[in-house]
């Protein structure tokens, strides 16, 4: 059966369809005209909703004439108002006359507050909710009782007071008319039009009441009190502070004060003390700086905390009080808090606050940051967005620079890839000391350069840890370990006498005769005018005049030595105190002489606790440095085919698929790993990158030719890892294992029983509970460090017993894995220290005085907060630290990596080499490796001396066993 359609036919031709055959049928009159009424209240709606829409837009001030129609109200309503303060001098109710002006002056108001009422009305969505709103109200109690009173001829005051309830719009009328820019200025407007409304409504009440009296009664309780007095009663009573000279006679009156006593103890007791504040903290912290001729001073900005500001000062302020001319002018965006105000009133003499941004320049020139001597830029490591944070602070930098191209900027970042848009800002100058500081690069470059060298992130730490605790040691170790503490690195101009003599002489004599311990200078190269650092550099570069010395030393003072050293008037000095300036004429004429450098051991005073040490080497070993130390200083060149990047510092290869490295459980036997390097990563597809590219990069470092490259195993969720391996594909000997660090088995599958180091990373947290930061990172150090390996099963890089070993619960002995952990809750340590099982810490102290990092064992970055402090007062220092730790990368040449440009090996093929050639680090076992030989090798000075003279080796400290249970090493 087909099935039948309907549809209404067009317009009114009477024409309908039924099925395929079309009707015509006459169409009703009735259905015209409802068709024609329904067109026409639907026109109606339309017209009324555009009205209505029109209205909105009026009313909200969203058009210029809204806006003049808000402030007209607004204008009219206060001079409304300020008639009834004139009328309130007579009676409430009284007579009134033609000749009072103020009457038809507030009839024409009111007659326009009646346009305006209806205007409300038409607008209004709810009808019902219109009549409760607030003006509403004010206009139902003003408009009403001054027609009346115009046509009754009498003025009765009434409730023309809640007029005052307008003044709660003065905070819209201010943003309209543009005087409130900034949120102070609105919070205080606010504020204001809240106290004033509020005491104008109150008294305007107290005023009606007291000159009525109580109804009740017929008013005979009634008084004469001034509109005056009523706002002097209710300041009074807002204060909680009455005199008892003006009081209110009537029950209504004294009802109202009753609750309104409560009510502004709850309302002024939060507003007054706000206001007060903001004014008090405007006047304070937006003033400019003073800069007085004579007087140095730098800006930080930045993350302005109190975590941020204690660290800064306690690392800036670290000299003695009369050393210190610099004045720091903090420039934070938010006003301090009242711990941080704490903070500066106790460094007053050395700080000021001043509120605003490094982004505008009427900021910038209230510090005067082009008369500072460097503006430092911190950043806060805990962030959440660390990507948000750097860009930040880089647009910092940009708007310094650009309003101050010379201004030295020192800038904390904690993503590597973002250093690389410092560089290419126009005005950005590393050589007068634009620098940056790369916290994921230093940290994870000393987790690194830990792998490959035990305890070696715990000796360059100790380097820049300032320790002020007063610790009493029980034991030997423990006292080493805390004079060692006291070592810095210190630069200083060396003497010309030393021009023209090699590295290992100048070192030697330095150590023997100054007692200081010279590892590196800086290098002027005679082919271009560019100075570069150089670590412990060959016996072919002589050191030109006027050369810069670095040294590890306890003070500044000593390392002067160096500076002041004469050899016509200090040949014979033999204590390194009488060494000061002399009074030589000739100094500047003067050559350093080979007979000069000679150490006297006949009549020299014994430095070193036996008489027969003090010159374990005399100075014709010297000349020994050249066959044997070249060959042992140069890399094996049959390695000489291996890719390096374009630079040449980094070993390369071509881009590795990521399904090529990732290891499965069951090929262990395909993957016999020995002697490599185990990464426990914590993280997932939605973690903010750490930048794993700044581990690896020290592990593979061209100083290390291709077969001392170690394998790098990364355990860790596979998701996280793909998204960092875009960085880590042109690197070789790199695998992953999609696993966990929490569970054995993972472990066991990566051979971590064979590997040289276990590195355990700290995993991105976001946890607001500092103390549970490191909570992977600890649980996965228990599970590591509960693996008991036979000490049968040792590894190649452990042929002396390094590793910690312990005796089981029968006769058999276990060594422990060496592991290396990173917390990033310095004061977590507790926990690493219960597990390990290690006793006899030192009582009451941080983690730089623990045992576990004194064994190299753990390590922290939050050290590296006083680099900044470093980096302004000697940045070279830092530039050296950046060396050390990241296989030799100057600066300059870190923009250059940044373009991702890998390729082979270039035709400068020479060039490339002497890159090879540069320093490396390493760990050296006395008794089983070339220092077999040295004689005598009692003390530190003979083994310095030793490997210097015979290898042109620079020993920079030791790594022996301590006095406990377990045998382990500790840094000294």
């Amino acid at each position: 059966m087909a099935q039948s359609t309907f549809s209404w036919p067009q317009r009114t031709t009477g024409l309908f369809k039924r099925g395929a055959t079309i009707y015509r049928r006459p169409v009703s009159p009735n259905l015209i005209l409802s068709k024609s009424t329904g067109k026409r209240n639907l026109r109606s709606l339309y017209l009324h909703g555009v009205f209505r829409d029109r209205i909105e837009m009026l009313l909200s001030a969203q058009t210029f004439v809204g806006q003049v129609l808000v402030i007209l109200v607004f204008v009219l309503s206060i001079g409304s108002l300020i008639i009834y303060f004139i009328n309130s001098a007579d009676p409430v109710g009284s007579c009134s006359s033609y000749e009072d002006k103020t009457i038809p002056i507030d009839l024409t108001f009111n007659a326009f507050f009646t346009f305006y009422f209806g205007l409300r009305f038409l607008a209004a969505d709810d009808k019902i909710r219109f009549w409760l709103e607030m003006n509403s109200i004010v206009d139902i109690f003003t408009i009403p009782p001054t027609f009346i009173s115009y046509y009754l001829k009498s003025n009765w005051l009434g409730l023309r007071f809640l007029r005052a309830l307008r003044l709660l719009e003065l905070p819209q009328i201010l943003q309209i008319l543009r005087a409130t820019r900034t949120s102070n200025s609105v919070k205080i407007s606010k504020l204001i039009s809240i106290i004033l409304s509020t005491w104008f409504t109150a008294a305007g009440f107290i005023h009606l009441v007291e000159n009525s009296g109580d109804p009740w009664i017929k008013g005979r309780n009634s008084q004469t009190v001034t509109y005056f007095e009523s706002i002097y009663l209710v300041m009074a009573t807002t204060s909680t502070v009455g005199f008892g000279d003006v009081v209110a006679k009537t029950s209504l009156g004294r009802t109202f004060i009753m609750f309104f006593t409560l009510g502004s103890l709850v309302l002024f007791a939060n507003y007054v003390p706000e206001m007060v504040e903001l004014l008090v903290n405007k006047r304070k912290y937006t003033s400019s700086y003073e800069v007085l001729k004579g007087k140095k001073f730098i800006v930080v900005c930045g993350n302005i905390t109190v975590d941020s500001v204690t660290a800064f000062l306690r690392n800036f302020l670290r000299r003695k009080s009369g050393e210190i001319n610099t004045e720091i002018v903090f420039l934070g965006e938010v006003p301090p808090s009242l711990e941080l105000e704490t903070i500066f009133k106790c460094y007053m003499a050395y700080t000021t606050f001043i509120s605003g941004s490094a982004l505008k320049w009427e900021d910038l020139r209230r510090v005067a940051v082009e008369s500072a001597e460097a503006c430092l830029i911190i950043a806060n490591p805990l962030c959440s967005d660390s990507h948000a944070e750097d860009t930040s602070n880089i647009m910092r930098v940009l708007s310094i620079k650009n309003y101050s191209p010379t201004t030295r900027v020192i800038i904390q970042i904690l993503q590597s890839h973002n250093k690389v848009f410092l560089p290419k800002i126009p005005s950005w100058n590393w050589d007068t000391g634009d620098n940056i500081i790369c916290f994921a690069e230093l940290k994870l470059g000393f987790i690194a350069q830990g792998c490959l060298v035990p305890g070696l992130c715990t000796f360059l730490t100790c380097l820049f840890v300032e320790q002020n605790t007063k610790v009493c040691p029980k034991r030997p170790w423990q006292k080493i370990f805390l004079s060692s503490l006291k070592n810095k690195i210190l630069t200083q101009r060396l003497s010309d006498d030393f021009a023209g003599m090699s590295f290992p002489e100048v070192s030697r004599f330095c150590f023997v005769k100054l007692h200081l311990m010279l590892i590196a200078i800086e290098h002027e190269f005679s082919l271009s005018s560019y100075c570069g650092l150089l670590l412990n550099p060959p016996a072919q570069v002589r050191l030109h005049k006027n050369t810069l010395g670095f040294f590890i030393a306890e003070s500044a003072k000593d390392v002067k030595r160096a500076f002041f050293y004469c050899a016509t008037c200090h040949s014979d000095v033999y204590s390194p105190e009488l060494i000061g300036k002399c009074c030589c004429k000739s100094k500047n004429n003067r050559h350093f002489p080979g007979s000069r450098v000679m150490v006297k051991t006949t009549t020299a005073p014994k430095v070193f606790s036996e008489p027969e040490l003090f010159d374990p080497f005399p100075s014709s070993h010297l000349k020994r440095i050249s066959a044997l130390s070249s060959t042992t200083r140069t890399f094996l060149y049959e390695d000489s085919t291996d890719s390096l990047d374009s630079t040449g510092m980094f070993h390369w290869c071509r881009a590795t698929r990521l399904d090529k490295v990732i290891l499965k459980r069951t090929d262990k036997a395909k993957h016999e790993f020995r002697n490599h390097i185990v990464v426990c990563i914590f993280g997932d597809a939605h973690s903010t990158l750490m930048g794993l590219r700044n581990f690896v990069m020290p592990l593979r470092a061209s100083n290390y030719t291709r077969r001392e490259l170690k394998d790098i195993v990364f355990v860790g969720s596979l998701d996280y890892l793909q998204r960092e391996w875009r960085f880590l594909r042109n690197f070789p000997q790199i695998y992953i294992l999609p696993g966990s660090a929490l569970y054995a088995g993972d472990l066991y599958a990566v051979n971590i029983e064979e590997c040289a180091m276990c590195a355990v990373l700290s995993s991105p947290s976001k946890s607001p509970c500092q103390t549970l930061v490191d909570t992977e990172t600890i649980m996965a150090t228990l599970n590591i460090g509960s693996l008991r390996i036979s000490c049968s099963a040792s590894t190649p890089s452990d042929p002396e017993g390094i590793s910690q070993s312990f005796s089981g619960p029968g006769s058999s002995k276990y060594r422990r894995v060496p592991i290396l952990t990173e917390l990033k809750n310095p004061s977590n340590i507790h926990f690493i220290e219960q597990l390990g099982g290690m006793e006899g810490h030192f009582p009451g102290t941080s983690l730089h005085l623990s045992t576990s990092f004194s064994t190299g064992a753990v390590f922290s970055g939050s050290f590296l907060d006083s680099l900044l402090a470093t980096a302004f007062y000697n940045y070279h220092v830092l530039e050296l630290l950046q060396m050390l730790v990241t296989g030799g990368i100057s600066s300059q040449m870190e923009y250059h990596l940044g373009k991702d440009k890998f390729q082979r090996l270039s035709s400068s093929f020479s060039t490339i080499l002497s890159e090879r050639k540069r320093c490396k680090l390493g760990l050296l076992s006395l008794h089983q490796s070339v220092l077999l030989n040295i004689e005598p090798k009692k003390i530190f000075g003979q083994v310095f001396c030793g490997l210097l003279d015979h290898f042109g080796i620079l020993c920079l400290g030791l790594y022996r066993r301590i006095d406990d249970a377990e045998h382990k090493r500790g840094v000294c």
